[in-house]
């Protein structure tokens, strides 16, 4: 075997084991799922409520935690939000303890008027979670049916969970389930626990009816439910990491006030709730009283088919007020944001990093004022998860911060007239979660801000300042929107002049079909259509180069011993016949932008995340990842899943193998050994370029299909050219080469030739 075909396959396996060896590094061991048994009741935050051990077994009431047994009923609904505007004077005393109570802002039901159900506990007064209400945003990893959050707490007498909040708009809502309300079965099987149930409605699929059983007010009832998908979770309180919008006080020494930690770790009062604003307030005992206000814009109805209407936000109010007859304080706050960004598409996805180096799947971003202008930082989630890195940058003054996803982000901006007053000392990125080795790109991560200190006035004023909350899709024409300023979270790379453009055509090819995998078909062939003067041109000279192959053979026997007289030999025999063998190269530099183009705007596009090839197959139903056609992780080999994925693709093994035939059809045969060697390669790495590609869109993959069908079957339908009559090349096709016919021939001239060289040698 040739050395240099030794050496091209020892130096591909190379790649492939250190390619293999990253990715392994980089993707690790597969995240928990979304909804995990115990999730919901670890999002209440309550001690004993997380262990399966105890849920596992028939738990003694005496163990019971007394807030998930006696878990307060409906609050009462304050229709008039305002009463919470002016809130009453405080005497200082000491801190009172409240229930841990959950409220909701908007709904899960698109008809409703809400972009997205928000639920918030009163403990920490945090936002547990963000559900997206649009048909457009669900979950795409999570199969089971959706019931609703409703953050589970363990009945242990009625032997159930307690439902303690439940979203408007949610298939439990509609149902007619209430807040303290204990399911004791689903589908008849029992729940004695939050184990069994989550385990119950895990075996569901959308759109099935199942039956609850339920205890309410003493009395058992029956409620069909019909369960639907899950809706994309864009914010999502994740096992034991913290909720968002947490948030302390601290003093004029950067330390935290005394019974501060009562912010973090205790339970606030909800004084005022509808589905458009709920109030909360701490009292601490120093004195000082911390209220939290989070509204949500209703979209009006003229606007209500508008995707762009923004009201992917929050808007969210901090005050903090010192009460009469207690002593000045000088304080500032610190204020953590959003955690528990989407990760789905772990094992696949490619974010692109606005600077050099690559990007993780949940990375911080932040805007801040440089003089007149904004500066756009970045920072990806496995900077931050290395200790050894700095990760407290100071990105003030402060335009926004948040958390960027591939397709969602989390981002707080300010609320102020004037960009020139500032209001925080610091924002700087933070871990919200514990570093995976094995994980680094998948850190839960956050972002922190600390306002710059005031000396608060008994009675006083006060501080009190406003920010936006926007958790949505990261659309360019809604991030651009006047009301965010976000659009630099969208990032095309290098060659975002292609993919821009191509975006916007594939956008209007849609628009005439409604079907992503059409108009990528026809963008397909908007492209082809567009280069086929080059190549045309490059058909023509793969024709010609076939002609040429008998004068080349010829050629290269004539001076098989010098290398350089061949070269200069062919380099004539081009010139003569005006054959440029550089020509084929132009249409595929002249691709190349264009396939980087698409590869870019595919991984951004939030359009195509959840669009189908063919609807109503799960096969190929999300055309901005892999076409998942089978699920083998469960019996391939674990270096195979970590390499290649959870999932059999087929789409680039078909595009792999439409690329081998081309080159079998069109590719000339080799004039000499170091051709025959150079196309032996070519064919290998093919089969080298299915492994890296395995995992790439299948919107990608069916660009590449299309393109390979069209160019066969330009090659087939385009005339060959005949060589003129009396032309070299028709002589050289219409008679051997003397010098090949005595090579060739066993008898004959070329037995006579040899018999009369050996006479004049004896002579």
């Amino acid at each position: 075997m040739d050395k240099r075909f030794v050496t091209f396959l020892v130096v591909a396996f190379l790649i492939l084991t250190v390619n293999s060896l990253v990715m392994t590094w980089f993707a690790g061991d597969p995240p928990p799922p979304v909804d995990a048994p115990q999730q919901q009741a670890a999002a209440g935050g309550e001690p004993g409520e997380n262990d399966a051990a105890a849920n596992a077994a028939d738990p003694d009431p005496a163990d019971a935690d007394p807030a998930d047994v006696a878990a307060p009923a409906d609050e009462p609904q304050d229709d008039d939000p305002a009463v919470a505007d002016d809130p009453p004077a405080v005497a200082a005393q000491g801190e009172v303890e409240h229930p841990l109570t959950w409220a909701t802002l908007g709904s899960v039901d698109p008809e409703s008027g809400y972009r997205m159900l928000v639920i918030i506990t009163s403990h920490g007064a945090a936002i547990e979670r963000i559900e997206l209400s649009g048909r457009n945003f669900r979950d795409l990893e999570n199969t089971s049916g959706y019931l609703g959050h409703l953050a589970l707490a363990r009945e242990v007498d009625l032997k159930g969970v307690r439902a303690r909040v439940v979203g408007p708009g949610t298939p439990a809502a509609r149902a007619g389930l209430k807040p303290d309300d204990v399911i004791v079965a689903v589908g008849g099987e029992r729940t004695p626990n939050v184990t069994a149930f989550e385990n119950a409605v895990q075996q569901t699929e959308p759109g099935q009816s199942v039956e609850l059983t339920i205890i309410r007010a003493g009395e058992e009832q029956k409620l069909d439910v019909e369960l639907a998908r899950y809706p994309l979770q864009v914010v999502r309180r994740e096992a034991a990491d913290p909720a968002s919008l947490l948030m302390t006080l601290r003093g004029a020494d950067e330390k935290e006030l005394a019974g501060a930690d009562g912010l973090i770790d205790g339970n606030w009062e909800i004084v005022a709730a509808n589905d458009a604003q709920v109030t909360l307030r701490k009292q601490l005992p120093s004195g000082l009283v911390v209220t939290k206000r989070y509204g949500l814009a209703k979209v009006p109805d003229a606007e209500r088919d508008n995707v762009m209407f923004p009201a992917y936000h929050v808007d969210f109010d901090l005050q903090i007020q010192l009460a009469e007859g207690s002593q000045p304080q000088t304080v500032a706050y610190q204020l953590d944001g959003a955690t528990g960004l989407p990760i789905e598409g772990w094992w696949y996805a490619n974010k692109i990093s606005p600077h050099w180096g690559s990007a993780g799947i949940r990375d911080v971003v932040a805007g801040h004022y440089n003089g007149s202008r904004i500066a756009h930082e970045f920072m990806s989630a496995a900077t931050i998860a290395d200790d050894e890195e700095d990760v407290n940058p100071n990105w003030v003054p402060l335009s926004y911060i948040g958390v960027d996803a591939q397709y969602f982000a989390a981002v707080l901006i300010p609320k102020k007239k004037d960009p020139a007053v500032q209001w925080l000392a610091s924002a700087t990125p933070i871990r919200a979660g514990a570093v995976d080795p094995k994980n680094p790109r998948l850190l839960n991560t956050s972002f922190r801000v600390t306002s710059e200190p005031r000396q608060l006035q008994p009675g006083g004023e006060g501080l009190s300042h406003s920010f936006k909350l926007f958790a949505g899709p990261k659309k360019p024409e809604l991030l651009g929107n006047a009301e965010y300023g976000l659009s630099e979270l969208v990032q095309y790379g290098w060659f975002h002049w292609v993919a821009r453009p191509m975006l916007v055509v594939l956008h209007f090819f849609y628009g005439i079909v409604g079907n992503y995998g059409l108009a990528i078909i026809m963008l397909t062939v908007m492209v082809r259509m567009a280069m086929f003067p080059l190549s045309r041109k490059q058909a023509l000279g793969a024709q010609k180069m076939q002609q040429l192959q008998p004068e080349m053979k010829a050629i290269a026997e004539k001076y098989k011993k010098n290398p350089e007289q061949r070269m200069k030999a062919q380099q004539e025999l081009f010139r003569k016949h005006s054959y440029n063998p550089l020509s084929g190269c132009l249409p595929l530099f002249i691709q190349m932008p264009i396939f980087i183009g698409l590869y870019r705007s595919l991984m951004v596009d939030v359009e195509l995340r959840q669009a189908p090839l063919i609807p109503g197959l799960d096969w190929a139903s999300n055309l901005a990842a892999p076409d998942m056609f089978l699920r083998w992780d469960t019996f391939m080999p674990g270096f195979v899943v970590h390499f290649l994925g959870p999932y059999l693709n087929i789409l680039p093994l078909v595009t792999v193998a439409l690329f081998l035939w081309q080159q079998k059809m069109f590719m000339p045969p080799p004039t000499d050994e170091q051709s025959a060697l150079q196309q032996k390669m070519m064919r290998y790495m093919m089969i080298f370029m299915a492994f890296l590609f395995f995992k790439v869109a299948s919107g990608l993959c069916l660009y590449f299909i299309a393109s390979s069908l069209w160019g066969i079957a330009e090659r087939k339908l385009l005339p060959k050219v005949q060589p003129a009559a009396g032309s070299a090349t028709a002589s050289a096709e219409s008679k051997p080469n003397p010098q090949l016919a005595a090579k060739t021939t066993a008898g004959g001239n070329g037995a006579a030739a040899a018999k009369r060289k050996k006479q004049r040698g004896r002579r």
